[in-house]
């Protein structure tokens, strides 16, 4: 099992373009991969239960992956949340 911490990064929250974003990614592992923050738990490969997150900007989100391509799964939706990052800060 791994385990990650990232911040929402997008001004709109977590809302349904980066959660269809982190649900393509999901879908490239077989691991089984969930989201959770404040005691709410989804599901990656479901975008109705990512986007029921209710994740704002600047909200930690803690990723957990399980399953035998764990470490490149989690390094994947890492570069989601850091690229999105990078993006805002461009400008």
């Amino acid at each position: 099992m791994k385990r990650s911490t990232v911040v929402v990064p997008w001004n709109e929250g977590l809302h349904l373009r980066p959660a269809a974003q982190l649900v393509r990614v999901a879908q490239r592992f077989s691991s089984t991969i969930l989201m959770s923050c404040d005691e709410k738990i989804a599901d990656v490969r479901s975008i109705l239960s990512v986007i029921a997150l209710c994740a704002t900007m600047g909200t930690v989100i803690d990723i957990e992956v399980t399953g035998e391509d764990e470490q490149t799964a989690i390094e994947a939706l890492e570069l989601a949340f850091s690229a999105a990052e990078s993006d805002l800060e461009r400008g």
